[in-house]
């Protein structure tokens, strides 16, 4: 678990003004501390080890049904188009880093996703 979550925290934090702090007792990734676009997810006892965020309209379900045992649609947050990305099956840290990028992508404002591409 901890080397899992040590590369998404490397991936999270490396955007513009990406913040770090707890919540719902998991870390969490926010743009300027007020928009979630990483939920690091370990404490629902399902047994899966991973993290749940927004994607853009239509990938959880295409994503959940090409690959069901490496996406699932994540509880609270699903039925929102939230995405769940399983971290306890093999990963492929160069698709995690587009996924967080596009999550990212999805709440930051235009002024920070400038600077993300520039």
């Amino acid at each position: 678990m901890t080397d899992a979550l040590a590369e998404l925290r490397k991936i999270c934090l490396a955007l513009p003004e990406a913040t770090e702090r707890l919540s719902h007792g998991e870390p969490t990734w926010f743009v300027r501390d007020r928009k979630t676009f990483v939920m690091f997810a370990d404490h629902h006892h399902d047994d899966r080890l991973g993290f749940w965020c927004p994607a853009p309209p239509g990938v959880q379900e295409e994503l959940v049904g090409q690959e069901p045992d490496r996406f699932f649609r994540p509880p609270y947050v699903g039925h929102r188009g939230w995405l769940g990305v399983r971290l306890d099956v093999p990963v492929d840290w160069a698709e995690i880093r587009e996924i967080v990028v596009e999550a990212y992508r999805v709440v930051a404002p235009k002024k920070l996703i400038a600077r993300l591409d520039a």
